[in-house]
């Protein structure tokens, strides 16, 4: 071990002790701090090593870098921050723009260790990846050298706000005060920085309200100056606090909406106010465009980024209450009022171009050749007038990403080439990952975000990800029920392994999975390594159910459920809506397309993914994930339990549905062949499947609370208060439907009832 010397250990032991025991008292400061000296002195096992954090050559760039080396360092018992006259070691921050944005590299000489960054960015990965280093068992003088540079340039997180939220659920209402909540943010964006996303999108349908007195139209803003301060302070620290950790903001909204206070002042006929307002549900309506809409609009655009100098820009949408528009009119008024008020604030501001939902004047989705060259006309005439590329953001297979990582459609439809032949050059495609499918379970797959990155982003006109939910955001914890103390605060801190993998694998697809599993052992010991397995194992569960279903938007697929939108509303996936369920993939089979081809001796082509093909599928992927888990003692933190009880769930979800397949296959074969031995088949595959639903809802019911779900509201958007949902809430209906199937002995005559809904955004 190396000895410590003692030049400076007062001084060096006092500042470490009050750092870590949060001391006020010069008592209490020196009492931690002889406990600590007693501790070094007597203690054999026990030698500091001195260490001096040098950022002189990065002055300006090197605040959160340095927060993160010191906060970073206060975990070691056996390491203690000291001015460099007593140091053994130093951490240099260096800035050396050659490396390129977001890039590092750390090196290692006569036990000083450069951590250069290209940036501020890269010079704070460098100082996470030394930590991560130190905590995956690397000593001080035994950091390893390394360069790496991110290998797309938007790493992006869509958050959506609880205020004029897009959708309205009580279970977007009550993370109000937990966003309005300083600390909550500084966890989020620390988590940001960490995992390497370099953009935060905040989301709502109209931002103007909360941030400015407009002074042209001061009836826009309902709230009083001392409220309207209130508001003020949280986004300036909002968008000051993400750019000292290397974090773009961006402000998107729904452009033809306007504030109610100025819908009432200026006695607007159209549908420009909040769809909630007097008693709307829909967003579906022909918004007024008059010229004192587009002024209202175009000013308040340019005010925000004048008095917001920390916000990077904006993004906006081609949707909802443009009902009646041309492409060509919605284009027109981008023109005059977003974007010709971001051209006229006083500094460059950088843009968030969402590709077109509607080719047609209908709101509902659809695409076609001519809107996508007409969209790329519009961005192509705006040249570079704007602050790095334009990002062109296309939803990547519409609300439901996690499913196959082949693109199948975007919002509305199939895509053409428009945007990417000839190369384009001022904007660059980011795919948008919507997130609609698991909420409360934790979700892990690095194989399905690897692929997902190497198919989507060979070519050079791919600029980034975007990754999101609209119908969930990830603040207030309101799952975990009748635990004892658990190791997160927040809903995002749950889901610790979604985010990381997301933005590691964005920034380096190449990062090994090994740096997954030091943070599972880091959180709950070397036995919890192999839990990186099982998520991979449990996630699969989720993208196969996902792709066995030709979803569209939002509320169409709830994976963490198996649930579907029928006319009905959302409810779990029918034994009769099993059999003429298209899927995803055109080579997937149906039930029924399988059971005719199999009854009438038609072969089926080599790789096509049938229902029994993929019941065996989900069967293993879940044993998998038990198998994984089976030598784990749960019982070591709470936070670890909840971890395997996850992973649990999501294995008798597969196996559950890997069941029900088996049997609704048998049960169409008997009734297209009036073959008595696959109903008996049938028969006992169903009632398996009922006996695994009932193992997950004993696993679930302890630990997690009924839980609102804003899918639970009508397709028109209509609020639903009786929203809660809970897999065992869900038992008697799986089983009611089991049980009429089993005891059903007509021919089936149903037709295809997916349903469709209106297409959100």
């Amino acid at each position: 071990m190396i000895s410590y010397r003692f030049v400076g250990l007062v001084e060096a032991l006092k500042e470490t002790a009050a750092r870590r025991q949060g001391c006020q008292s010069p008592l209490n400061v020196g009492f931690a701090m002889l406990v600590m000296l007693w501790l070094i002195v007597n203690s054999g096992s026990v030698a500091a090593q001195a260490v001096h954090i040098d950022h002189s050559d990065a002055e300006g760039e090197a605040s959160y870098a340095r927060y993160v080396l010191t906060s970073g360092l206060d975990s070691f018992d056996d390491l203690l921050i000291v001015e460099s006259t007593a140091a053994e070691f130093t951490l240099a921050l260096r800035i050396d723009e050659r490396l390129g944005r977001g890039a590092f590299s750390i090196t290692s000489k006569e036990k000083r260790v450069a951590i250069t960054g290209g940036d501020r960015r890269g010079l704070i990965y460098g100082a996470h990846t030394v930590i991560e280093q130190l905590h995956g068992g690397s000593t001080i003088d035994g950091i390893e050298a390394m360069v790496e540079k991110p290998a797309l340039e938007l790493r992006a997180i869509k958050f959506n706000l609880p205020w004029d939220s897009y959708r309205s659920s009580s279970a977007l209402d009550l993370h109000y005060e937990t966003v309005r909540d300083v600390a909550y943010w500084k966890a989020f964006l620390d988590m940001m920085a960490k995992n390497r996303f370099n953009a935060l999108t905040l989301w709502n349908l109209h931002p103007f309200t909360y941030m400015i007195r407009a002074k042209n139209f001061p009836e826009a803003s309902p709230y009083s100056d001392e409220e309207l301060e209130e508001w003020r302070k949280l986004y300036q620290t909002i968008f000051s606090m993400a750019k000292l950790r290397g974090i773009d903001t961006y402000l998107v909204n729904w452009n033809v909406l306007v504030s109610q206070s100025f819908a009432e002042a200026r006695d607007l006929e159209g549908a420009n106010y909040s769809p909630f307002y007097k008693g709307r549900a829909d967003f579906v309506g022909e918004a007024q465009t008059s010229e004192v809409v587009k002024r209202y609009t175009r000013e308040s655009v340019t005010q925000v980024l004048n008095e917001y100098p920390d916000l990077t820009g904006f993004g906006f949408s081609f949707g909802e209450q443009m009902g009646g528009m041309t492409p060509r009119e919605r284009q027109d008024w981008m023109n005059e009022t977003i974007i010709a008020g971001m051209a006229a604030a006083d500094r460059p501001a950088k843009m968030i171009f969402r590709a077109p939902f509607s080719a047609g004047l209908g709101q509902g989705g659809s695409t076609d050749q001519v809107t996508e060259a007409l969209t790329r006309d519009a961005i192509e005439h705006l040249g570079n007038s704007f602050d790095g590329p334009i990002w062109m953001e296309i939803k990547f297979n519409w609300s439901h990403a996690h499913s196959t990582p082949d693109l199948i459609k975007v919002h509305g439809g199939a895509l053409k080439d428009t945007y990417f032949k000839p190369m384009p050059e001022n904007y660059k495609v980011s795919w948008m990952v919507r997130n609609e499918d698991f909420f409360a379970l934790r979700w892990g797959s690095p194989r399905f975000i690897r692929a997902h990155i190497a198919k989507n982003t060979k070519a050079s006109y791919v600029g980034g990800y975007f990754v999101g939910s609209e119908s969930y955001i990830p603040a207030m914890d309101y799952f975990t029920a009748g635990s004892p103390e658990v190791p997160w605060e927040y809903a995002f801190e749950r889901q610790w392994l979604f985010y990381q993998l997301w933005g590691r694998l964005l920034y380096n697809p190449l990062t090994p999975n090994s740096a997954f599993e030091d943070e599972f052992v880091r959180r709950y010991g070397e036995d919890a390594r192999p839990l990186l397995a099982a998520y991979e194992a449990a996630s699969q569960v989720q993208l196969d159910f996902a792709t066995s279903i030709d979803f569209t938007w939002d509320f169409t697929v709830y994976s963490e459920g198996m649930m579907v939108l029928s006319r009905g509303g959302l409810e779990p996936i029918s034994v009769e809506r099993m059999i003429v369920q298209p899927p995803l993939r055109a080579d997937w089979l149906s039930v029924e397309a399988f059971v005719e081809a199999r009854v009438n001796g038609v072969p089926i082509a080599e790789g096509t993914v049938t229902p029994i093909g993929l019941a065996q599928r989900l069967e293993e992927s879940a044993l998998n994930a038990l198998h994984a888990i089976s030598e784990i003692d749960r019982a070591v933190t709470p936070g670890l339990a909840h971890e395997i009880a996850d992973i649990e769930i999501w294995a008798y979800l597969g196996r559950h549905y890997a069941e029900k397949l088996r049997g609704v296959v048998a049960l169409h074969t008997a009734r297209v062949a009036d073959d008595a031995l696959s109903r008996a088949a049938a028969v006992k595959h169903l009632k398996n499947a009922l006996d695994h639903w009932d193992t997950l809802v004993s696993i679930s019911r302890p630990i997690y609370r009924d839980m609102p779900l804003t899918h639970y509201n009508r397709p028109n958007n209509q609020r639903i208060e009786d929203n809660f949902f809970h897999w065992s809430r869900l038992r008697a209906i799986i089983a009611r439907d089991i049980d009429a199937a089993i005891t059903s002995d007509v021919a089936i005559t149903t037709t295809n009832n997916h349903a469709s809904g209106s297409s959100k955004e």
